[in-house]
């Protein structure tokens, strides 16, 4: 599924249509254009328009142009293909089928080539000048200064702040996991109940985990991945796993050494 690291392998696959000049806009799904924006002011909008950068802020794709914003949001199965490739031929818990019917929104560029977003589940977005600011911190460069911040005043269940994109925003459901697993950090433990060193172990253990996960090649990779499943054990001490519904997602963590 697309959390920070896919992302930024998107932002990066996307950066040869820097400079490209659009000539048309395929936006054939209503319901998947967000924020008041609508299939044919995207394709009235954009033609003519010059791609100036790409830019990522957490799990948000920007394409920006000399015109408007373009948002791209990936949910749990979007992909994005660049000239007819990309970067990740698939993701966890999506299909293993490459339909181009699952084609929510294009890009061609004059003298060729293409920016493609496809999504076989419907569940990202596209949207003309998305609000950034709504957005937190992004989780690859907040220190831990603006990580006490984000972490302060809250009694909700720490793994549902960190997935609150508008605290910090980037985090997903596996990185999530991985990070609490490696922090020694139960998942459901209330945000307040956090000493000033567990937030600086968690702080560091996040950095630890987005590098590792992004060295490895994504989300998907953690150490708590292989056992993420119901009677899977804890890679460090070998106790069962306890599952359950925390933040909205399923969860995974060691009773023994997470507290």
């Amino acid at each position: 599924m697309p959390e920070m690291l896919e992302v930024e392998a998107y932002r990066l696959a996307a950066e040869p249509v820097v400079g490209r000049t659009i000539s048309t806009v395929s936006a054939p799904d209503q319901w998947y254009v967000k924020g008041g924006s609508t299939p044919s002011q995207l394709v009235e909008m954009l033609p003519g328009k010059r791609v100036i950068a790409v830019r990522r802020v957490g799990k948000l794709m920007l394409v920006d142009t000399d015109g408007p914003v373009i948002g791209l949001r990936y949910g749990m199965t979007g992909r994005i293909l660049v000239d007819g490739g990309g970067p990740i031929d698939r993701l966890e818990y999506s299909s293993d089928r490459n339909d181009p019917a699952w084609d929510r929104f294009a890009l061609s560029f004059e003298g060729g080539g293409s920016l493609v977003l496809r999504d076989p589940r419907r569940l990202g977005g596209i949207e003309l000048d998305p609000d950034e600011d709504r957005l937190g911190p992004d989780a690859g460069v907040v220190g831990l200064a603006a990580f006490r911040k984000v972490l302060s005043g809250s009694s909700l269940a720490l793994k549902a702040r960190l997935l609150d994109q508008n605290k910090i925003a980037g985090l997903g459901n596996l990185l999530v996991d991985d990070m609490l697993y490696r922090a020694a950090v139960a998942p459901d433990r209330p945000v307040n109940t956090l000493a000033a060193d567990e937030v600086a172990r968690l702080h560091k253990a996040m950095r630890r985990t987005l590098a590792i996960l992004g060295r490895r090649g994504g989300s998907h990779t953690g150490d708590l991945q292989p056992v993420r499943m119901r009677g899977g054990h804890c890679p460090k001490d070998g106790t069962e796993l306890r599952r359950g519904d925390v933040g909205g997602r399923t969860t995974y963590w060691c009773p023994l050494h997470q507290t």
